[in-house]
């Protein structure tokens, strides 16, 4: 979808980490303008970070791989963690920072000088920036660790920008949501431009607090004081209650702005991509009424899921469901399901956070947000919960495997689910064994380009490899 405001602001030549600016001059299209109003930047950032999430292409990022919803049949590297060969890391990290990132902190200065908008309108606007730079700062975070922060997106003053440690980000990041409520407040925010919520304020303090609680829970085994805090003030503030709040971009019928699932999968006309036997072994096991809307046979009774990691062939095996195929599926970066299974962490005893009602009462709603996500009924909703294996235990076995099926169309959050609580059990991929990766590595141009502060960080965290955890991993 991004692909639609390309003839609108042309900002071929962006910012990276390693862009200098003598050559960058060199590059740019005088007939194109680098300037261009908030609205745009707003929106093109907000897709661009929506399609990044969302997409399968191996060309991009491997979460639907790493989280072990998908496998493949004939191209093994991507489903067997190999980040160098197509440059995953490089291209994940230059998505967040040139395309998003950078285009957010860029909007600001168009909004504080529009003459046609009052004061109130400005600080909402600025509010509703904050929130999306704030969630992209995360997930940068949450996939590589330590990362440029305090001197990134800022080349002319610092072309070799310093890591910054991954617990003070976040920490900081809290502080700005916490710091950034009154701005949501204040007056009427983007509307046409705002792809997610147009323009409803009292949704985006929602999502604000949501995330906010997403920060929180994520800080419960390192930081309980903090983690406490921030959970009380999320949810004392007003996070989601039902489906209808899901901070999601609803994608279009039509190219170029559907579901990258739909590009990649239909318009492409690949058919190398199955679901992996890990997902669909447990489904399976609970008897999950999710598994028609998940998954798609054609002529077996049983889903059949692919060898995750190994060679398959296709028409073995269960296909991708084809609500996963329609163009305008929406691309999930927040939802209702996942809030209540924060909740529900919140609530069990050894955390007790004030505000969390109840453990158990938090995990039906939010196995019931999933299966009413996908059109189940409230007779399978009740049949699944009756289910002894399913029936809330306390476990931490129970409690990690339900969210992460209830993640499948957010798989980086399924991929942080497995993360912080080291369950469901995941496969080893067939063909080489390699462990799930708790992390992406560096790219390889910051090695190259950036390899003093590259080195420094790679040495403050443990070490540049797949299997260093990140700071709020601790088993």
């Amino acid at each position: 979808m991004k692909k639609y405001f390309l003839t609108i602001i042309a900002l071929a030549t962006l910012w990276s980490c390693q862009t200098d600016e003598r050559y960058e001059n060199l590059n740019r299209d005088p007939k194109n303008p680098t300037d261009v109003k908030a609205d745009f930047l707003f929106t093109s950032a907000t897709v661009s970070l929506s399609d990044q999430m969302a997409t399968p292409n191996v060309n991009d990022n491997i979460f639907r791989f790493i989280a072990q919803y998908f496998t493949t049949t004939t191209y093994l590297d991507e489903p067997n963690y190999d980040l160098n060969g197509r440059t995953i890391s490089d291209r994940h990290w230059s998505e967040l920072y040139r395309d998003v990132i950078f285009d957010l902190q860029d909007a600001p200065r168009f909004v504080e000088s529009d003459p046609d908008i009052d004061a109130d309108e400005k600080s909402a606007r600025l509010g509703q920036i904050e929130v999306m730079e704030v969630y992209a700062w995360s997930i940068m975070v949450d996939t590589f660790g330590d990362v440029p922060y305090t001197e990134a997106i800022n080349a002319n003053e610092f072309p070799l920008p310093v890591y910054d440690d991954a617990a003070t980000i976040y920490a900081n990041l809290i502080k700005r949501l916490k710091d950034n409520g009154p701005k949501l407040a204040a007056g009427q925010g983007f509307t046409t431009a705002d792809v997610i919520y147009n323009g409803d304020m009292g949704a985006w303090k929602k999502f604000a607090n949501s995330l906010l609680l997403r920060l929180a829970m994520r800080l419960s085994d390192v930081n309980e004081e903090l983690s406490r805090s921030t959970a009380v003030a999320a949810i004392a503030g007003g996070v989601f209650t039902s489906n209808a709040d899901n901070a999601q971009i609803a994608y279009q019928t039509s190219p170029p702005n559907t579901n990258p699932m739909w590009e990649d999968l239909v318009q492409s006309g690949r058919a190398d991509y199955l679901p992996a036997n890990t997902i669909v072994k447990v489904m399976n096991d609970l008897n999950d009424p999710r598994r028609p809307h998940y998954f798609f046979n054609e002529t077996v009774d049983n889903y059949v899921g692919g060898v995750y990691g190994g060679s398959n062939n296709y028409g073995s095996y269960t296909h991708v469901g084809e609500a996963l195929l329609d163009p305008t599926l929406p691309g999930i970066l927040l939802d209702y399901a996942e809030v209540e299974f924060n909740l529900a962490r919140a609530a069990q005893p050894d955390l007790a956070y004030a505000g969390a009602v109840d453990a158990e009462t938090h995990y039906n709603a939010a196995i019931t947000a999933s299966i009413e996500y996908w059109g189940g009924t409230e007779t399978q909703v009740d049949d699944y919960l009756d289910q002894a294996s399913v029936a809330y235990d306390g476990s931490n076995e129970q409690f990690a495997t339900q969210f992460w099926l209830a993640m499948y169309n957010n798989p980086f959050e399924g991929w942080s689910v497995w993360r912080k609580y080291d369950a469901p059990a995941l496969n080893l991929p067939e063909d080489t064994g390699n462990p799930v990766p708790l992390r992406y590595t560096y790219p390889v141009n910051e090695q190259n380009l950036n390899r003093a502060n590259y080195e420094a960080a790679s040495t403050a965290i443990g070490g540049d490899k797949q299997t260093t955890p990140l700071f709020w991993d601790l088993n």
